[in-house]
């Protein structure tokens, strides 16, 4: 399959790195407020399992176009490849410079994807450009990228380029979700019939990479569990004066190893969803910016209390009360959990009394030794599911071009994704975490399909999006 090249073409500052960059999920593409920051073309291939699919370019934005129109009108007729012969008449023409480096990928054969900035009306100089391209009759189609959702002259703008492109669509480059972007690549069929078929080819693959990364995530967020409700930290006692300061000391590297891996598994999410250079910033009051063991963190995200109720019902009591680790004969538990240790009428105390719950479990393993963990407060493995669907939908949410929030984005914080989740699937977590922490290797193995599963269906409705807008 030939590899299918999209020159991204437009007037200065208009949005066409943040359309490039989001389209192609890459996070390299240099995105400026400033006017001119393109000085020469850059490709930017779309790779799916190994090999290139599809090609971007990036392009200076037109810095002399009633002059390149001018200069194209006299060249009518005289060759098939406009765009090549200008680029050769005028190669030494530091005038139009800019322009003639636009034209690059065209003259090489390239499809044209124009970019105009929706908030403001067409223009005299608009029409120079568009009218331009339309004389190197390579296909092409146009794109309003409305950055503040401004419609005032969007039928303007379709009038315009009615007259001089095979289609038009509007694209929000900041805020584009992934259906968004496959309408936009399936919407490309239209501007040539004979790439119909390595479009569709294209975005099927782009459809079946989706999926695939769906998948990873659910093994990713699967594994990160299993490594942290199995956690234990141990640490010698020999020579402890203050043995409530050592406690605190050892449940204080308990919670920041937790942190750490839960860290390691978001950069592995990054990375699947290629945000890779650009970090970016989460709004101001997103529960992920949160320590993991706060309070807040687990009101918000922790069990339900229909299923703090649920699971009290089923002897949530006694699952709570922690591991029996014998010690010479005796068990000994410290720091010992409390809410999660609440039965059916417990369950309904009230949040203060279940946060009492976030405490983590230290046991004396002899004279020299105390250990902590695995913690044996099932609302642990809730918390970081919700954490990590959270961090899902922020990263899969976060289009590629863009690089600040200006406003308040809104997140779902009320009872975290499982909240929504049927008794059925509660149970079902109940005995897989009770396998955990009793380290009963062939429940959990005969446990985990399903559970991973229960992930992977979250993970769907998570990346769920509204179909595009179409111009």
């Amino acid at each position: 399959m030939p590899v299918l090249e999209i020159a991204v073409i437009g007037h200065p500052n208009e949005g066409k790195s943040s359309v490039l960059s989001t389209l192609a999920e890459d996070d390299s593409v240099r995105v400026s407020p400033y006017p001119g920051e393109t000085t020469e073309c850059r490709s930017f291939p779309v790779m799916i399992d190994g090999r290139e699919m599809l090609r971007f370019t990036d392009t200076p934005g037109f810095q002399n176009p009633e002059r390149l129109l001018y200069e194209l009108k006299k060249l009518v007729g005289t060759d098939r490849n406009l765009a090549r012969l200008l680029r050769e008449r005028f190669a030494g023409d530091t005038a139009l410079r800019d322009d003639l480096e636009l034209l690059a990928p065209v003259a090489r054969g390239a499809a044209i994807l124009y970019v105009v900035d929706g908030s403001r009306p067409p223009r005299r100089v608009d029409r120079d450009e568009m009218e331009a391209l339309r004389l190197t009759e390579r296909p092409r189609m146009a794109v309003i990228n409305c950055k503040d959702d401004d419609r005032r002259y969007l039928e303007d703008w379709r009038s315009e380029f009615r007259r001089n492109f095979n289609a038009n669509r509007m694209f929000n480059a900041h805020r584009a979700t992934y259906a968004e972007r496959v309408a936009l690549l399936d919407a490309l069929q239209a501007i040539d019939q004979q790439w119909q078929p390595v479009i569709a080819q294209v975005v099927s693959a782009v459809k079946k990479d989706w999926q695939m990364r769906l998948d990873a995530s659910a093994e990713i967020i699967l594994s990160t569990l299993e490594e942290i409700l199995a956690f234990r930290l141990s640490e010698s006692r020999s020579d402890v004066r203050d043995e409530q300061a050592f406690q605190a000391g050892l449940r204080e590297k308990y919670c920041s190893a937790v942190a750490e891996k839960e860290k390691k598994a978001q950069e592995r999410l990054r990375d699947l969803f290629r945000h890779r250079r650009f970090r970016y910033r989460l709004e101001g009051h997103s529960i992920l910016d949160e320590d993991l063991f706060s309070e807040t963190t687990w009101s918000l995200l922790g069990l339900s209390r229909q299923q703090l109720t649920l699971l009290g019902a089923l002897g949530g009591a006694a699952l709570a009360m922690g591991l029996d680790l014998l010690v010479g004969g005796a068990s000994l538990g410290l720091f010992t959990s409390v809410g999660g240790a609440v039965g059916a009428f417990g369950a309904w105390l009230g949040g203060d009394q279940l946060l009492k719950g976030v405490n983590i479990m230290g046991i004396p393993l002899g004279e020299e030794l105390m250990q902590i963990g695995p913690n044996s407060n099932i609302n642990l493995m809730f918390v970081l599911l919700n954490r990590m669907f959270l961090y899902v939908q922020e990263t899969a949410h976060w289009a590629h071009g863009r690089r600040d929030y200006p406003e308040a984005v809104a997140v779902a914080q009320q009872a975290g994704f499982t909240g929504r989740w049927p008794a059925g699937r509660i149970k079902t977590c109940r005995t897989w975490f009770e396998a955990i922490i009793h380290d009963q290797t062939g429940e959990i193995a005969r446990l985990r399909p399903e559970i991973r599963e229960m992930i992977a269906a979250s993970l769907q409705e998570i990346s769920r999006f509204e179909g595009a807008n179409e111009a």
